[in-house]
């Protein structure tokens, strides 16, 4: 006889990001996987948030605590209603020699959360594993989002009760939270790093991407506006802004970069802090404190 190897090609790399859709909304993809051997393979679809080991796995410290290389759980936040956050069809089935399959993974969150994911194995003969794909995906309540920056929150979701906090108590004390204040607004803080290279003649470059969504479930208004007011004293810091302001429609997005050129009074032995304000204007208005945390690094 003749032993013949497997060998199947693959249209996604280790990870699927779904993107951001509306909390209740769905997002698709498709993933093609190619057949490239001389014979036909059987084929199984396995999540890891439907292992019957989960939750025994479950039973330990956070990878957060442990580790700060990984942001987010192999399986994250999971919908409140019981149904998976991701499924794919078909789930098991045969791809001849030589041909495709294709893959339907649907996203369907049912609440506003930035860390969806979970883990899908394709196996071939019941056993053999063939690929692994990291599947994850954000939802939010209203059409607008803010991504970019050094993570700041923790990426668990947290099952406590929250009260809101006074506006003014925001602007006191910790400034990296996530602070309510009020039904229709929410202030957040964003951290950009800029680091400089000592002597280098191009300056430090960091960037915000603002997302408007689009979704049937989304009444169909006026552009997300957005605006950052950086004021006099990111000029004496040295920083420059690039696209602080403009207006989006459904479907786009915009990029606010700042470059940071250290002017000749600073104290390269530690790092330059300074703050703006950045307002996102949708169905609802979103304030977010901007921290640009700079300093000289040597080449």
């Amino acid at each position: 006889g003749h032993g013949v190897v497997p060998s199947t090609e693959c249209s996604v790399g280790e990870v699927l990001d779904m993107g951001y859709v509306v909390a209740g909304d769905t997002g698709t993809a498709t993933v093609k996987i190619k057949n490239n051997s001389s014979l036909t393979l059987p084929f199984s679809i396995q999540m890891e948030s439907l292992s019957p080991t989960r939750d025994r796995d479950r039973q330990k410290i956070p990878s957060f605590l442990t580790s700060s290389l990984q942001r987010t759980e192999i399986v994250g936040t999971q919908n409140y209603n019981g149904f998976s956050v991701f499924r794919v069809s078909p789930t098991e089935g045969k791809i001849e020699a030589g041909r495709s399959q294709d893959f339907v993974v649907t996203f369907s969150p049912d609440h506003e959360s930035l860390y969806y994911s979970d883990h899908l194995k394709v196996l071939l003969f019941g056993k053999q594993t063939a690929h692994e794909i990291h599947l994850k995906g954000a939802a939010r309540n209203h059409p607008m989002f803010v991504e970019g920056g050094v993570p700041l929150d923790v990426p668990v979701e947290s099952l406590a009760v929250t009260s809101p906090v006074a506006p003014q108590e925001a602007l006191e004390g910790v400034d990296l939270v996530v602070v309510c204040v009020g039904p229709q607004k929410a202030v957040r803080s964003l951290l950009l790093l800029l680091e400089y290279v000592e002597g280098s003649a191009e300056p430090a470059r960091a960037e915000i991407t603002i997302g408007a969504m689009q979704s049937p479930l989304l009444a169909a208004k006026k552009a997300v506006e957005f605006s950052l007011e950086g004021g006099a004293e990111l000029q004496r810091a040295g920083m420059a802004l690039h696209g602080p302001r403009g207006a989006l429609e459904r479907g786009q997005r915009r990029r606010i970069g700042v470059s940071w050129v250290p002017p000749g009074d600073l104290q390269t032995s530690e790092p330059l802090l300074v703050s703006a304000l950045l307002t996102v204007k949708g169905d609802i208005t979103e304030s977010y404190r901007v921290l640009f945390m700079a300093r000289v690094v040597s080449a």
